[in-house]
């Protein structure tokens, strides 16, 4: 990738660098460190062709504002006012901020802050949304800030949507509680027990099963292992990002393990009286933040090793 003719900003520090398309959704397009001259990427690099039709779904990583996954059939009810989306999608996919160019507002060597701000429109609330990133020589971090600016509260949910490399033994572990079921929309029927085979605190070989679920109960904390290249990488969240979406399907080079505050269809299933969604009312004036820490590491080696 050549950061001037694909409108990238790169940041550095030490062997790790950091590709960010503000105009591509304020994406990140690669994340990668240099170890004995080679380059290991953590998440699923942008392709050329990715970043000239300027493709969010073609990116490493996109923020998740002001809501993540699906909203069913791009409408819902909050406060007794009936609410539709315009949106590409039969059903509202990722919140506004994956398809609007960010601005950069700040930017040194290994920091750089972008923002973009929404005014009322068919979604009737006015919000800014801010992403900084700092990286570090083994940890990238990514702080995602939301502030209502309009007059009345909004139904709010945040959270990343990266794309990790997947290697034949890529393996994902988590601690969880429950998991919603899907229908064939990806859209949540029922809330129940994971069940060994999709038991994250066991581990989670990706390459054994197709999963598009929302789990519930996570703790803020999920491991990543590559083995082939002894590497682990921590996922770490603040804040209220207490469900986990994890998508491995069959085939492809990547899987995601998405760190969110609010299930699929959660303003839906709020206004049906479910009190478990996550989805937060956002007063005026008040913000919703969270920071999203991503640490690569040598993998503990297994005794006798």
């Amino acid at each position: 990738m050549d950061g001037h003719d694909l409108d990238l900003v790169t940041l550095r520090s030490a062997d790790t660098r950091l590709d960010i398309a503000p105009a591509i959704g304020g994406s990140i397009a690669r994340f990668c460190t240099t170890k004995a001259g080679r380059e290991i990427d953590w998440f699923r690099p942008a392709t050329r062709e990715a970043l000239a039709s300027r493709d969010p779904l073609g990116m490493a990583c996109f923020p998740l504002v002001p809501f993540s996954n699906r909203i069913r059939d791009r409408a819902f009810r909050f406060m007794d006012r009936e609410i539709r989306l315009s949106h590409p999608f039969t059903h509202a996919e990722h919140g506004h901020g994956w398809l609007t160019p960010w601005n950069l507002v700040e930017r040194t060597e290994d920091r750089l802050a972008l923002e973009f701000a929404r005014p009322a429109d068919d979604w009737p609330f006015a919000y800014r949304a801010r992403q900084a990133f700092h990286l570090a020589p083994d940890a990238l971090a990514v702080t995602l800030r939301v502030e209502n600016v309009g007059a009345s509260p909004m139904p709010l949910g945040i959270g990343l949507h990266p794309y990790f490399v997947r290697t034949p033994q890529s393996r994902l572990t988590a601690r969880t509680d429950r998991i919603w079921e899907t229908d064939a929309e990806i859209l949540p029927t029922s809330l129940v027990e994971a069940g060994p085979a999709r038991d994250l605190g066991r581990g989670l070989s990706v390459d054994t099963i197709a999963l598009d679920n929302c789990y519930t109960g996570w703790t803020g904390s999920a491991a990543i292992d590559w083995p082939e290249r002894r590497m682990r990488m921590t996922m770490t969240a603040t804040g209220q990002l207490s469900f986990l979406v994890v998508y491995t399907p069959a085939g492809e080079d990547f899987f995601c393990a998405e760190p969110v505050s609010n299930c699929t269809d959660a303003f839906n299933l709020a206004a049906q009286g479910r009190a478990d969604t996550g989805m937060r009312v956002l007063p005026p004036g008040e913000t919703m933040h969270t920071t999203i820490t991503f640490t690569a590491r040598p993998a503990p080696q297994p005794i006798g090793e």
